[in-house]
Protein backbone atom coordinates (compact mmCIF):
# COMPACT_ATOMS: atom_id res chain seq x y z
CA UNK A 1 0.00 0.00 0.00
CA UNK A 2 1.46 3.21 -0.80
CA UNK A 3 2.34 5.59 2.00
CA UNK A 4 1.88 9.66 2.72
CA UNK A 5 3.69 12.22 5.01
CA UNK A 6 1.40 13.38 7.87
CA UNK A 7 3.00 16.58 8.92
CA UNK A 8 1.07 16.51 11.97
CA UNK A 9 2.22 12.94 13.38
CA UNK A 10 5.63 13.78 11.42
CA UNK A 11 5.74 9.82 9.85
CA UNK A 12 4.53 8.03 7.02
CA UNK A 13 1.01 6.89 7.22
CA UNK A 14 -0.69 4.20 5.03
CA UNK A 15 -2.72 6.13 2.18
CA UNK A 16 -6.30 4.34 2.87
CA UNK A 17 -9.09 6.48 1.69
CA UNK A 18 -9.83 7.73 4.45
CA UNK A 19 -6.26 8.99 5.02
CA UNK A 20 -6.59 10.60 1.64
CA UNK A 21 -9.44 13.06 2.76
CA UNK A 22 -7.32 13.56 6.36
CA UNK A 23 -4.19 14.51 4.42
CA UNK A 24 -6.30 16.59 1.99
CA UNK A 25 -8.12 18.34 4.70
CA UNK A 26 -5.10 19.10 6.52
CA UNK A 27 -3.96 20.97 4.13
CA UNK A 28 -6.73 22.56 3.91
CA UNK A 29 -6.90 24.02 7.26
CA UNK A 30 -3.30 25.08 6.63
CA UNK A 31 -3.35 26.65 3.40
CA UNK A 32 -6.90 28.22 2.98
CA UNK A 33 -7.87 28.94 6.79
CA UNK A 34 -4.17 29.84 8.15
CA UNK A 35 -4.29 27.19 10.87
CA UNK A 36 -0.74 26.72 11.91
CA UNK A 37 0.22 22.91 11.82
CA UNK A 38 1.48 23.39 15.21
CA UNK A 39 -2.04 23.63 16.24
CA UNK A 40 -3.09 20.85 15.01
CA UNK A 41 -2.94 17.04 15.68
CA UNK A 42 -4.10 14.13 13.70
CA UNK A 43 -5.50 10.66 14.95
CA UNK A 44 -5.90 12.16 18.53
CA UNK A 45 -7.11 9.99 21.27
CA UNK A 46 -9.64 10.37 24.08
CA UNK A 47 -12.47 8.90 26.05
CA UNK A 48 -15.62 9.62 26.54
CA UNK A 49 -16.19 8.20 29.99
CA UNK A 50 -14.54 4.94 29.89
CA UNK A 51 -14.81 4.35 25.74
CA UNK A 52 -12.35 5.29 23.86
CA UNK A 53 -12.72 7.25 20.72
CA UNK A 54 -10.06 9.11 18.29
CA UNK A 55 -10.87 12.20 16.50
CA UNK A 56 -9.50 12.11 12.82
CA UNK A 57 -8.42 15.88 13.50
CA UNK A 58 -8.41 18.47 16.07
CA UNK A 59 -7.31 22.19 15.78
CA UNK A 60 -6.28 23.96 18.80
CA UNK A 61 -6.51 27.73 20.21
CA UNK A 62 -3.67 29.58 21.58
CA UNK A 63 -4.54 28.61 25.10
CA UNK A 64 -4.20 24.89 24.22
CA UNK A 65 -7.55 23.63 24.33
CA UNK A 66 -9.33 22.36 21.62
CA UNK A 67 -11.14 24.62 18.96
CA UNK A 68 -12.27 22.07 16.10
CA UNK A 69 -12.80 18.99 15.78
CA UNK A 70 -12.75 17.48 12.06
CA UNK A 71 -14.08 13.92 11.05
CA UNK A 72 -13.15 12.52 8.13
CA UNK A 73 -14.32 9.99 5.99
CA UNK A 74 -13.93 8.33 2.75
CA UNK A 75 -15.12 9.55 -0.63
CA UNK A 76 -17.94 7.29 -0.82
CA UNK A 77 -19.25 8.08 2.69
CA UNK A 78 -22.33 10.10 2.23
CA UNK A 79 -22.22 13.12 4.93
CA UNK A 80 -25.23 12.40 7.14
CA UNK A 81 -26.94 12.82 10.40
CA UNK A 82 -25.02 9.66 11.28
CA UNK A 83 -21.72 11.21 10.61
CA UNK A 84 -22.34 14.28 12.14
CA UNK A 85 -24.07 12.62 15.24
CA UNK A 86 -20.44 10.65 15.71
CA UNK A 87 -18.64 14.41 15.63
CA UNK A 88 -21.07 15.63 18.29
CA UNK A 89 -20.24 12.66 20.44
CA UNK A 90 -16.94 12.98 20.62
CA UNK A 91 -17.54 16.89 21.23
CA UNK A 92 -19.28 15.47 24.76
CA UNK A 93 -15.91 15.39 26.19
CA UNK A 94 -13.93 17.99 23.95
CA UNK A 95 -16.13 20.80 24.21
CA UNK A 96 -15.36 22.44 21.03
CA UNK A 97 -16.43 25.32 19.64
CA UNK A 98 -16.81 24.32 15.82
CA UNK A 99 -17.12 20.56 13.96
CA UNK A 100 -16.82 19.78 10.43
CA UNK A 101 -17.53 16.57 8.83
CA UNK A 102 -16.12 15.85 5.61
CA UNK A 103 -15.58 13.25 2.85
CA UNK A 104 -13.19 15.07 0.61
CA UNK A 105 -16.64 15.40 -2.10
CA UNK A 106 -18.52 17.50 0.61
CA UNK A 107 -17.85 19.51 3.23
CA UNK A 108 -19.91 20.93 6.36
CA UNK A 109 -19.14 23.37 9.04
CA UNK A 110 -20.33 24.26 12.79
CA UNK A 111 -20.43 26.55 14.88
CA UNK A 112 -22.01 26.61 18.22
CA UNK A 113 -23.59 29.79 19.09
CA UNK A 114 -23.71 31.47 22.45
CA UNK A 115 -26.93 34.03 23.10
CA UNK A 116 -27.50 35.82 26.09
CA UNK A 117 -24.96 33.91 27.75
CA UNK A 118 -27.25 30.45 27.11
CA UNK A 119 -25.63 27.77 24.58
CA UNK A 120 -27.29 26.63 21.87
CA UNK A 121 -27.01 23.89 19.25
CA UNK A 122 -24.56 24.12 16.63
CA UNK A 123 -25.86 26.33 13.65
CA UNK A 124 -24.63 25.04 10.16
CA UNK A 125 -22.05 28.07 8.46
CA UNK A 126 -22.06 29.38 5.51
CA UNK A 127 -18.47 29.78 5.04
CA UNK A 128 -15.37 28.46 7.16
CA UNK A 129 -13.35 31.31 9.34
CA UNK A 130 -10.07 31.63 9.40
CA UNK A 131 -7.94 30.53 12.87
CA UNK A 132 -7.54 33.87 13.97
CA UNK A 133 -11.20 34.28 13.38
CA UNK A 134 -12.13 31.26 15.32
CA UNK A 135 -9.79 32.55 18.39
CA UNK A 136 -11.73 36.32 18.29
CA UNK A 137 -15.31 34.10 18.24
CA UNK A 138 -14.17 32.58 21.90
Amino acid sequence: MSQVWDPLRKMMVALTPEEKVRQWFISTLRDQFNVPEHMMMSEVSFKLGNKPFRADILVYGRDLSPLMVVECKREDIEMDREVLEQALRYNLALGVKYIVITNGRATFGFRRKEMAGQEVPYEQMKSFPTWETMLGND
